[in-house]
């Protein structure tokens, strides 16, 4: 991550009508598929917010990150338990001593996610699961997944392959983010047509909007975890052990 996407993170992630609705909607599927208490490892650390969170909720919570400047800021919000580390190399965790891996969107970042799910799986105590999100549909990879670092995107497919090669079972997979899919594609299709070299962020919205985002997320988040949705511009997976 670039060091000043952090200070981004740190500025939206309380608020912004995105990190918000994953994180309400990651919770949900915690308190479904491996609820406290028990010990948390989160790869991907970011500004701590979500740390922050499970932390309230009742698990112990440790976080790994590349960056040393985010593990700094999260334990100067008081989560001690942060370290850099690569989440490719055998991480410095007991094996089955995990209640729950918080992986969310981190996978597309990793040239060999396998090995990654891997570590988790040796860490993760029996019936323990790892909760992912990626982003969804190869066809929309564009520049921006291209600044962003990213490898690839999702299919289902892939990602269900990706989960029995680290010898999980997988539990809850489904897309999410429907409601801003067309305005995503349009705006990747403008892209392609006329490209500009911009550093990929997060549009500013008025507090109205980010309400009616958040609003849309809500019954959006009732739908996929009832019915299931038939497209999305990420994936949120459970991968149980």
């Amino acid at each position: 991550m670039d060091p000043s996407h952090l200070q981004e993170l740190v500025t939206l992630e309380d608020n912004y009508w995105w990190h918000v609705a994953k994180r309400q909607l990651v919770t949900r599927l915690m308190k479904r598929y491996c609820p406290p208490p028990g010990r948390l490892v989160e790869g991907g650390i970011g500004s701590g917010r979500n740390l922050v969170e499970f932390s309230e909720m009742g698990y112990d919570v440790t976080g790994f990150d590349l960056m040393p400047e985010s593990v700094r800021h999260v334990r100067n919000r008081g989560i001690e338990d942060v370290r850099v580390h690569d989440l490719g190399q055998p991480w410095p965790v007991d094996s089955c001593s995990l209640r729950a891996v918080v992986l969310l969107d981190v996978l597309e970042h990793v040239e060999d996610p396998v090995t990654v799910l891997r570590h988790a799986h040796t860490a993760l105590e029996d019936g323990g699961a790892v909760i992912v999100t990626v982003p969804a549909h190869p066809w929309l990879y564009s520049r921006w997944d291209e600044q962003l670092g990213h490898f690839r995107r999702y299919t289902t497919r892939e990602f269900r392959r990706h989960a029995n090669e680290a010898g999980f079972r997988v539990s809850f997979l489904n897309y999410w983010n429907s409601f801003t899919m067309p305005a995503a594609v349009a705006v990747r299709g403008w892209e392609k047509l006329f490209p500009k070299r911009t550093q990929p962020d997060f549009p500013a919205v008025s507090p109205f909007t980010n309400r009616a985002l958040l609003t849309a997320a809500a019954a959006e988040r009732w739908c996929l975890t009832n019915f299931g949705l038939p497209t999305g511009l990420s994936l949120a997976g459970v991968l149980q052990k």
